[in-house]
């Protein structure tokens, strides 16, 4: 087997790792990692809605903050989970690239 899923500990899901291009696996192949990454990307929604819940705390943690250097790791962490939901995002779109390079 020439692919695999490794965990991701900053987006907190498995990501697919191929060793070859698409083309290059046989079909059995690519419909066993579409397959898995639809199990996978099933998941992302409720990731994101996890870390948004981790922002709005930090927020709020914000807005009550009067120490200067405390506001900044703040920010730079609502930032970093931003940053985070962003990748989600691109990941949950990966699977429609796959089908129409699997279809077309």
């Amino acid at each position: 087997m020439s692919y695999s899923f490794i965990f991701d500990e900053r987006l907190g899901i498995e990501t697919p790792y191929l060793d070859q291009e698409w083309e290059e696996y046989s079909s059995d192949e690519r419909c066993a990692i579409l397959l898995r990454w639809e199990e996978i990307r099933g998941t992302i929604p409720e990731r994101i809605k996890q870390i948004e819940l981790v922002i709005i705390a930090k927020q709020h943690q914000l807005d009550q903050e009067d120490n200067f250097q405390v506001s900044c790791e703040l920010n730079s962490a609502i930032a970093e989970r931003a940053s985070t939901i962003n990748d989600l995002h691109l990941w949950f779109r990966v699977n429609q690239e796959l089908e129409v390079r699997m279809h077309g």
